[in-house]
């Protein structure tokens, strides 16, 4: 496969990511403040892929590419051990509230007991054992594998086998 499809196949897969995030979140998933983070590095990798596909430079594009699929990864990893308690998460793991300094009392009460509190140590749903995290980690992962041999093959000019 060339450098250029293989960057088109990880940001794809990046974008297929950030798509089931969002179902997941619409079909009544609130997100916490790590899996929102977690999204970050899936947007960059979906845009790199289209400038690649709108330059045909792969050469730099897929390192960085390479370096958003790792950043996901680190992220997922990070999160996956705070919801096994290998090591502490946030402390602030809750939905925003706005401009607290324009709020009376009252108000900051009522907005805090109306936002949705996703707790980061928390696991909502799992599939054969992992939870969302975990399988972001995963995915994450063979995404990382795939810039990387795009990222080799560019800098061999596309010249190796497909």
């Amino acid at each position: 496969m060339t450098p250029l499809k293989l960057s088109l196949l990880a940001g794809a897969g990046s974008a297929a990511l950030l798509l089931a995030a969002l179902g997941f979140q619409a079909a009544g998933y609130a997100p916490c403040e790590l899996c929102i983070l977690q999204r970050w590095p899936h947007l960059a990798a979906a845009i790199i892929a289209a400038l690649i596909w709108l330059t045909g430079q792969v050469r730099l594009l897929a390192v960085l590419g390479m370096a958003a699929a790792a950043i996901a990864m680190g992220l997922a990893i990070y999160h996956s051990g705070v919801e096994m308690a290998w090591w502490a998460g946030p402390a602030h793991c809750s939905g925003g509230v706005g401009n607290i300094a324009q709020m009376s009392p009252q108000d900051l009460l009522t907005k805090l007991q109306a936002a949705p509190v996703t707790r980061c140590d928390e696991v909502s749903w799992r599939f054969l054992g992992l939870s969302m995290a975990s399988w972001n980690a995963i995915c994450s992962a063979v995404l990382l594998v795939i810039w990387s041999i795009a990222a080799m093959r560019g800098q061999n000019g596309g010249k190796t086998a497909n």
